[in-house]
């Protein structure tokens, strides 16, 4: 027998099928192996479904029930008043001052904290003596808690604080201001208060995604005679896009929703009349102080709701591109 023969007649005299005509796995393993995924999926999420559901999703519900009523918050509510809440706050000045402060701090947390975070990011990437120190001083306010960056700088700025004391020992005691009770300018003086704590978090956000440019490209455009400013148009910042995006809807949620920084730097006084006030201030203040629970119930939904909104929308127009792309390289 030829040698062809043996490998078309093995021993044992029944030949092996070819690679593609080999039988697959059993249905029933398939099934199996099926079964067994979901088991995996259903026992991993499962636990956090629980948690989203019990924390945020059953709360959300009762705000909103609350909402339809006029309730004090003692014994059951009992006088439904329907939508009657809702129009009530886009009635009250107060409110819409809080809507107005909100906006200006989005903004302003936009315009200003961005340019700053990303000149100090772009400075503090390059190789110096120190540098280590200065990002660690860059963060420092970040990590402080709110109460505590609230009464530091309600100290400050207080009347013949350290703000006045120094402006006048410079000469520029004509510049001095009643930095907290002044209907005019309470705002943005919580707008710094407010740049100074979170500017940190950006350029260590920023540092993070700069960490993440390949030095190649920087390295190939220097050779072909690019300058400094140069590399950073046409090439960090680029790259840099998909880190500023998120800072961008991670400062926006977060301005919407700022609360124990004004609550503790603002003078109560000023902020009942809505120079000071937000929307999460103006939901405490209505719904914890003056007890008016369906009323503040209804001023949180219309909180969550802008929020909301504000998400999907920049997740649509900015965040789009990113996400596809993440998707896309996964799914390659």
């Amino acid at each position: 027998m030829t040698s062809t023969d043996q490998t078309r007649f093995p021993a044992g005299g029944v030949s092996a099928p070819p690679a593609g005509l080999r039988p697959t796995a059993r249905p029933s393993a398939r099934r199996a192996q099926t079964r067994r995924k979901w088991y995996e999926i259903v026992g991993l999420t499962t636990p956090a479904l629980v948690v989203y559901v019990t924390f945020v999703l059953v709360p959300m519900g009762f705000a909103f029930y609350y909402s339809l009523f006029r309730w004090r918050g003692v014994g059951p509510p009992t006088e439904y008043v329907g939508f009657k809440n809702y129009t009530l706050a886009f009635q009250d000045p107060i409110f819409l001052d809080a809507l107005r402060n909100n906006a200006i701090v989005v903004f302003g947390s936009l315009l200003i904290q961005g340019p700053i975070a990303l000149g100090v990011a772009l400075l503090l990437n390059r190789r110096f003596r120190g540098r280590s120190t200065f990002r660690l001083l860059a963060f420092v306010p970040y990590v402080l808690a709110e109460v505590t960056v609230g009464i530091m700088w309600k100290l400050i700025l207080t009347g013949d604080g350290t703000v006045d004391v120094l402006l006048r020992a410079v000469g520029l005691g004509g510049l001095v201001q009643a930095w907290l009770a002044d209907l005019d300018v309470v705002i943005w003086t919580l707008l710094f208060v407010l740049t100074w704590k979170y500017v940190g978090f950006a350029i260590i956000l920023l540092l993070a995604g700069l960490s993440n440019v390949p030095d190649e490209l920087t390295e190939a455009a220097a050779i072909d005679g690019a300058s400094w400013w140069q590399i950073q148009r046409h090439i960090t910042l680029p790259l840099l896009g998909p880190t500023i995006r998120i800072w961008m809807f991670l400062s926006m949620i977060g301005s919407l929703q700022v609360f124990d920084v004004v609550w503790v730097t603002s003078v109560p006084a000023v902020r009942s009349l809505g120079a000071s006030a937000t929307m999460a201030t103006y939901m405490v203040d209505n719904g914890f102080f003056a007890r008016l629970w369906g009323y503040g119930n209804a001023v949180a939904v219309i909180l969550f709701v802008i929020s909301f909104v504000a998400a999907l929308l920049f997740q649509r127009f900015l965040l789009r591109r990113d996400i596809e792309g993440a998707i896309t390289r996964r799914a390659n």
